[in-house]
Formats: C-alpha cells, sequence, structure tokens
C-alpha cells in the first residue's frame, strides 16, 4: 500500500509513456456524441464512452500500467488487490495477460455475477478469496496477505502508476475533439481517474473547466478540500459502490484540490433517474458512477448553454439485480413515489373507501402492510402510494386528513422508513 505524504503531481512524459504500455490492451474508446443530451442542454455534449472498455470501466488501464511496471521479483511474488468491482476485474485482466499471479480479496457477500466476471477475465492466473462482511474487511486481509507473502498490493487510485494509468483518457479526449473543451465533468471516487485527468488537462487545456462529482451520501473529496486536508469520513452511503471511499488517496488529495475548478455532489436519487432515463431512451448501460458526470448536467443548466462539454461515463457494471432499488430510489427523487402510515377504522369496507374516495384516478398502492392493531377502532398500515405527478401530493394528504385515514408520513422520516419499509 502506497502511503507517500510527499505531493506528487503526474508527469506529461509518464503519462505518455503510460499510454504506450496499455495501447494494446485499453481500448480507444469513442468520444461519442448525445444528441438528447445536446438538445436538452442546448450545448454541444459528448460522451466518453470507457463504458465500453473490455472490463467495462476505465479501471483496466490503472491496473495494467501498474502491473506491467513490476520488476521481476515482484512480478515472481505475485499481486493481491481488495475490490467487490471494476479494480478487481482490471486487475484481473492484467494478471491473465502479463501471466502474473494474482490474489483478489471480495467481500464474502459480493454478488455472484460480479465474482465469475472476475474469474472469467482472470482466468487461471487469478485466485479469488470471499472473506470479511464489508470491503474494509476484505482489504485488511488483502494487506495481511501482501506483508505476509512479500507480494505487491494494487491500490485501486493512491499509487503513482495506477494515476498515470487512468491519465491516459484525458490524452484520448483531447486527440479526438477539434473543438476547445469548455467543461469536462468527471466522477470522484477515491480521486485517481480525477488527479490524472485534472494535469492533464490544466497542462494542454487550461481553459477547460474540470468539474468532480461524488454522490451524496459519499462526499469525502468535498469534505477534504472545505477542511483543507484529507479527511476521514466516518459513514457513507454505499449505493454509488463505484464512487464511495470513506477517504479519497493521499496522493490524489492535494492534485483534486488544486485542479478542480469545483466539486459537486449529487443525489443517490437524480443518479437513478439518470441511469434509467440512459437505459430507456438511449439503450446505454451505466453503472451508478458511471451515471454520476451526465447527472451533474442538470446542475449545471445555465453555464453550459452553447458550451463544449465532455462526460465520462466510467463504467457499466451494473448488477440487474439492483433495478428494482434503483427504479424506487428515482421514483421518491422524483416525489412520485410515498409511504404513509394509514389509519384503517376496523370495519368492513375501510380498505375500499380509502380506494375509492381517497386516492387519485392515476395514484396506484405499490406497498401495502398491515401492522399490529393499536385499539379496538383503528388498525394500522403502511402504504406505499406512486403518484402520477408530484403536485397530487397535497392534495392525498389534504384528502386523508379530512376523513381520518392518516397516520404519519414516512419519507421524511428515514430512520423509521427502513424500519418499517
Amino acid at each position: 500500500m502506497n502511503k507517500e505524504k510527499t505531493t506528487y503531481f503526474p508527469n506529461l512524459n509518464d503519462i505518455k509513456l503510460a499510454a504506450d504500455t496499455i495501447k494494446n490492451v485499453s481500448a480507444v474508446t469513442p468520444l461519442y456524441p448525445s444528441v438528447r443530451y445536446s438538445n436538452t442542454h442546448q450545448a454541444h455534449v459528448f460522451f466518453k464512452r470507457e463504458d465500453l472498455q473490455q472490463v467495462r470501466s476505465y479501471k483496466i488501464r490503472g491496473a495494467y500500467n501498474k502491473i506491467s511496471t513490476l520488476s521481476k521479483e515482484q512480478a515472481k511474488n505475485g499481486v493481491v488487490c481488495a475490490s467487490a468491482g471494476n479494480h478487481a476485474q482490471g486487475v484481473a485482466l492484467s494478471c491473465k495477460l502479463l501471466k502474473i499471479n494474482g490474489t483478489i480479496f471480495m467481500p464474502a457477500p459480493t454478488p455472484n455475477q460480479k465474482v465469475e466476471q472476475v474469474k472469467m477475465f482472470g482466468g487461471e492466473y487469478v485466485s479469488i478469496i470471499l472473506k470479511g462482511d464489508t470491503f474494509d474487511d476484505a482489504y485488511h486481509l488483502a494487506i495481511t496477505e501482501c506483508k505476509r507473502l512479500n507480494k505487491t498490493f494494487i491500490h485501486p487510485f493512491n499509487d503513482k502508476k495506477v494515476i498515470e494509468g487512468q491519465s491516459t483518457i484525458a490524452l484520448e479526449i483531447l486527440e479526438q475533439t477539434t473543438k476547445p473543451i469548455d467543461y469536462i465533468f468527471i466522477a470522484v471516487g477515491g480521486g485517481g481517474l480525477a488527479a490524472g485527468l485534472s494535469t492533464v488537462f490544466k497542462t494542454l487545456s487550461p481553459n477547460t473547466k474540470i468539474i468532480g462529482i461524488e454522490p451524496e451520501g459519499a462526499p469525502s473529496m468535498s469534505v477534504s478540500i472545505k477542511n483543507n486536508k484529507n479527511t476521514t469520513l466516518e459513514n457513507i452511503e454505499k449505493f454509488v459502490d463505484g464512487a464511495a471511499v470513506k477517504r479519497v488517496g493521499d496522493l490524489t488529495f492535494p492534485i483534486c484540490k488544486q485542479n478542480l475548478d469545483a466539486m459537486i455532489t449529487i443525489p443517490e436519487g437524480k443518479v437513478c433517474q439518470t441511469i434509467l432515463d440512459l437505459y430507456n431512451r438511449d439503450a446505454i448501460v451505466v453503472e451508478p458512477a458511471g451515471a454520476l458526470s451526465i447527472s451533474a448536467l442538470d446542475f449545471y443548466a445555465n453555464e453550459i448553454k452553447g458550451k463544449h462539454v465532455v462526460c465520462v461515463v466510467s463504467g457499466s457494471n451494473n448488477d440487474i439485480t439492483r433495478t428494482s432499488e434503483i427504479k424506487e430510489r428515482a421514483l421518491l427523487y422524483a416525489n412520485l413515489k410515498h409511504y404513509f402510515i394509514i389509519k384503517f377504522p376496523q370495519r368492513a369496507g375501510a380498505l375500499k373507501e380509502f380506494v375509492v374516495d381517497i386516492l387519485g384516478e392515476n395514484d396506484d398502492i405499490t406497498y401495502f402492510q398491515y401492522a399490529k392493531k393499536t385499539n379496538r377502532e383503528n388498525g394500522s398500515a403502511v402504504v406505499g402510494i406512486q403518484l402520477k405527478a408530484s403536485s397530487d401530493l397535497e392534495p392525498l394528504i389534504t384528502k386523508m386528513k379530512q376523513q381520518n385515514f392518516y397516520g404519519d408520513y414516512l419519507n421524511n422520516k428515514p430512520d423509521l422508513f427502513q424500519f418499517l419499509v
């Protein structure tokens, strides 16, 4: 593990060397013009499609560049990483291509689909160890393995060679466009990609505004920049798993602090809506972290009008089993899905009365669970209702109260919401 404290800034020559190192492994992904987003924002919007890499994310760039630079002794001893996602796949493929043995620690609850992907990319050169309940558990086990067997730990972002490999995206973008880029939006997790890309742009395209985006529930870079020191968050929301870290890299933090023109956070529900829109309207599959950069466009609608804009689509390893959760979060964010505690009189016809007299013509009950009866007159139920328009909420609550069905509103009570729903 790299724990260097001195300030490091990538060298352009080293980044160009990294580009040459990975040229036969990492695809030159397209800079794709988005007609729909361009029309919506009256701008020239392009997607850098890193989701089209063989491992479906940009992580192959940094992993291969790092592993290819190991000494003969290091290569013989093998490498170790901890990851439940894109980094594991990048390391696995790199190990197979370079014929270096790798051990990948993944938390025990990791979905089987992700485990199988890593096996497929790594083949006989990779061993997978499923241990621990969380990423942090797997990470500490991986570090212990490195020390015990003198292996090399391949960090997902806090490593010079990893940063330089990920920086190559910026070189490609600048080679693929003839117009000056006014804004570039990039997801920030540990900061490896942001640190590398921003260095290239500040050197070769200094007028480009570089905007870093984090999920609202994991603002580790934003907090660190605000505090003027790398800060470890106690708790984070892990939904945007490719960009949710408690602490950014000690190497990447000072680079991002100096180079990024702004850091913003995006609500997870907005990310989910972007995922659904891209799939339904553009036939593009992205993971939550891959949707962050595109989600940010609405927050910069005024600034980007008439401008040339690039969004880095970082990956597409989205687990299909998460679809229902993605839909739910998107509806909650759009103020179209609402949960209530409803008090039903304990008499025949009360439920029918609620459906006929209280609900609007376009309202749907999507969740219904009776709670324990609290008294002889009233029994409670947790009810989820999907609205056609957010403006229908207040009239619905008014009718509930007028006819004595209203018990409580759960959307704005997260602790109670998680307990009951």
